[in-house]
């Protein structure tokens, strides 16, 4: 977290109960939504939960590998849910998805696979009577947000899920969106508590949204991007370990031959997340940080060395 925005987050008054107007209107205009098309919640897990606990979808699925919230959310309430699930290299084609599907949950770019799909191929997802829920908890790691959707309040029926827990490290303040038409955020709206958004996490979201924090995003989406080449370039040249190209997130997965990969990378200092918690992926499968140069080439040397 950057100083300025630790700083603000300090100095929020939180003697007085959370007033979301400012919030609300930063980011819909961050957007070029409407006031009305904004939902903030405690996190794009509550957002998740919302959405499982007041719809009634005939037809739920959700598109994995991907983060398993949505699909335990819609679980926890009662909901039967499909999955779909993408071959290596877990690119995206809509015409996987059932015809009859009216709720759909997809990430972009996913988690842990690091896929950004293209934001046209989603867009073919809407279509009357469907909910499209795009997760975009990492939208801001490619420059621009090029294959956001969350500009797109034409498309009546998309909901679009956004977090700042990534990029900005406030996993503990619990804040992040909700995108969609005015039915959609009032029927959500309805079912959450009051006061739901903390006045520090509303400090965040206003700050967040500001022309200073964009161009500060912009920068570390740039640099991200080149980190993250330096990582793919040197697992490419590791044997018996198979990468999933065109990475766009802040990490990377790659499955390994080793059952016991994890613990084999602890052994010499490095933690991963790992893989087989996802459907679709097996227990070889590891998702691995994006961090500096340095870091990149003594972890590529740790894998060649457990693996080889």
């Amino acid at each position: 977290m950057p100083a300025w925005l630790d700083t603000l987050i300090r100095e929020a008054d939180i003697a007085a109960y959370p007033d979301q107007g400012a919030a609300v209107a930063a980011v819909a205009a961050r957007h070029r939504r409407a006031p009305g098309e904004v939902l903030l919640t405690a996190g794009a897990a509550e957002a998740f939960v919302l959405l499982a606990r007041t719809l009634r979808p005939r037809h739920a699925v959700v598109v994995h590998p991907q983060f398993t919230e949505p699909e335990a959310a819609l679980r926890a309430a009662g909901h039967q849910v499909d999955q779909v699930i993408l071959p290596f290299p877990f690119a995206f084609d809509p015409g996987l998805v059932p015809a009859d599907a009216d709720l759909v949950f997809v990430g972009n770019p996913t988690n842990p696979t690091s896929v950004a799909h293209s934001r046209e191929a989603l867009a073919e997802l809407v279509r009357p009577g469907r909910l499209v829920v795009v997760d975009e908890a990492f939208a801001d790691c490619l420059p621009g947000e090029r294959e956001s959707l969350a500009s797109r309040g034409d498309l009546e029926g998309l909901v679009v899920v956004r977090s700042l827990t990534k990029t900005w490290a406030l996993a503990g303040l619990r804040v992040g969106y909700v995108l969609a038409s005015a039915d959609v955020v009032a029927l959500l709206a309805a079912a959450q508590p009051v006061w739901p958004v903390s006045t520090p996490a509303l400090a965040a979201c206003v700050a967040t949204a500001t022309d200073r924090a964009l161009s500060e995003v912009a920068e570390w989406a740039a640099t991200l991007g080149k980190q993250r080449a330096h990582l793919l370039g040197l697992l490419g040249g590791i044997d018996k370990v198979r990468v999933v190209p065109d990475a766009s997130a802040s990490f990377v997965l790659l499955d390994s031959p080793l059952a016991d990969v994890r613990s084999r990378l602890q052994g010499k200092g490095f933690a991963v997340r790992r893989g087989e918690t996802f459907a679709g992926l097996g227990p070889g499968w590891i998702r691995v940080a994006v961090r500096d140069a340095e870091t990149s080439e003594r972890f590529a040397t740790a894998l060649r060395e457990v693996t080889e």
